[in-house]
């Protein structure tokens, strides 16, 4: 008796899915293809103007940069499109000054258009004595951009109403 339960429960369960297998026997080439949906609507916000905002961005590893470098790009697009001015102060210290002895050709288009834009690449020079590194070899880095200490600079800006803005955190 049991045998005969177990048989037909396994007989209903292969008419149920063999459906299903005869499926997955088509070739894939065969699917029609689907182009991806973006499921995106703008919204209809309502803000206030951003106004003036100040922000320092510490970087200390060059692995972040590229992310912080996009958030930077869209902070500067959402602050003009809502009526403000972004004020921006990248503090290099540490092994965040790297990449500046060798960037790609897109990190030079995003930093010339990121200093187009007013924001302020500065670097520690701590971080350069410590890696023995003359800030003439580091891209478009002057005098001017030097500061004694970045981990100093960026208390110092806070202490001057800049936001510290660190998306690695």
């Amino acid at each position: 008796m049991r045998f005969k339960q177990r048989v037909l429960l396994l007989s209903a369960v292969l008419c149920v899915t063999a459906p299903v297998f005869a499926d997955d026997l088509t070739p894939a080439a065969a699917a029609p293809a689907v182009a991806p949906v973006s499921a995106y609507v703008k919204p209809n916000m309502k803000h206030e103007s951003y106004g003036v905002l100040k922000m320092v961005v510490p970087l200390t590893n060059d692995m972040m940069l590229p992310m912080k470098l996009r958030n930077i790009a869209n902070a500067l697009k959402a602050t003009e499109a809502w009526g403000g001015k972004l004020d921006v102060k990248v503090v290099m210290y540490a092994k965040g000054l790297a990449w500046l002895k060798n960037p790609t050709t897109e990190q030079k288009t995003q930093v010339d258009m990121l200093r187009a834009h007013g924001v302020q690449f500065v670097v520690c020079n701590n971080s350069l004595s410590e890696q023995g590194i003359d800030y003439h070899t580091l891209y478009g880095v002057k005098d001017a951009d030097i500061v004694p200490s970045g981990f100093a600079e960026v208390a110092f800006l806070q202490a001057r109403k800049h936001f510290v803005v660190d998306p690695a955190m």
